[in-house]
């Protein structure tokens, strides 16, 4: 499986090479400051976990990447390039795809017709021409058995899918059309633990094939299971960032908690 995904990968990158690097990277939105001198590195064939609460800044910080808003103080590399996304079009451009907690498929629409959602095959110029539908049915099936993901009928609406499943046609999607970078918005946070196991295997054959994987999520213990290097956000500012080899389990679930917050309200509380 791991080798199915590295035929996707780009040749050229080199493991622990950056991909995207973020400098004293912040966001305002009026008087509201979003996001605060956020420093990030994405690797090649590492994966970023970014863990934080609601309001943390998460959300903000996957904007900027994929280029829904762009960051109005710091810096932002893309292969050592300085740029600033105008739209999720260019982010794409630049090998960056980004999985949603809602995946933006159409539940009622067949499983290949998700997976080429926006991106058909078509006989001629579009819209005029037919589109391949055969070829796409072929591909659709044979990408997502690499993942391995058999589903019963690749003609069936996508919705029928288990939440795990649906995830892995989103990245297999993502990964078949070129992306480097791999932006992966709370994957497992309405999953069972045997879903999830299904998307973190994934999360880490996607890392082992050399693609830059950013985690979002507020689970330590799924982030732990995947993660080389840990930030974690707290209302726009980073409050912990170490490599896995810096910081164990039980300081990321610490600090996810609260932290040192968290022991003085416990001795408050003892009072």
């Amino acid at each position: 499986m791991t080798d199915t995904l590295a035929d996707h990968a780009d040749s050229t990158l080199h493991r622990g090479e950056p991909l995207v690097q973020m400098t004293n990277v912040g966001k305002t939105y009026g008087a509201i400051r979003a996001l605060k001198g956020i420093n990030l590195t994405v690797n090649a064939g590492e994966v970023t976990c970014v863990l934080g609460d609601n309001g943390a800044g998460k959300s903000t910080l996957i904007k900027i990447i994929a280029g829904l808003h762009p960051h109005n103080e710091g810096t932002m590399k893309v292969d050592g390039k300085e740029v600033s996304f105008s739209s999720p079009r260019e982010s794409l451009s630049h090998g960056i795809a980004t999985v949603y907690q809602d995946l933006a498929v159409v539940s009622l629409m067949e499983v290949w017709r998700n997976f080429f959602l926006g991106s058909e095959l078509v006989a001629g110029r579009w819209p005029f021409a037919p589109m391949k539908v055969n070829e796409m049915k072929r591909i659709a099936d044979e990408e997502l058995r690499k993942m391995g993901v058999v589903v019963k009928d690749i003609n069936q609406p996508i919705g029928t899918l288990s939440g795990g499943q649906r995830q892995c046609v989103a990245i297999a999607r993502a990964v078949y059309f070129g992306a480097r970078v791999l932006i992966l918005d709370e994957p497992t946070a309405a999953l069972g633990v045997k879903q999830s196991g299904v998307v973190l295997k994934y999360t880490a054959a996607a890392r082992d094939a050399g693609l830059g994987v950013v985690f979002i999520t507020h689970n330590p213990h799924h982030a732990y299971l995947v993660g080389n290097h840990f930030v974690i956000l707290k209302l726009g500012q980073a409050v912990l960032d170490k490599k896995r080899s810096e910081v164990a389990l039980d300081e990321l679930t610490r600090q996810m908690a609260g932290g040192d917050e968290l022991t003085e309200l416990s001795h408050e509380l003892q009072k």
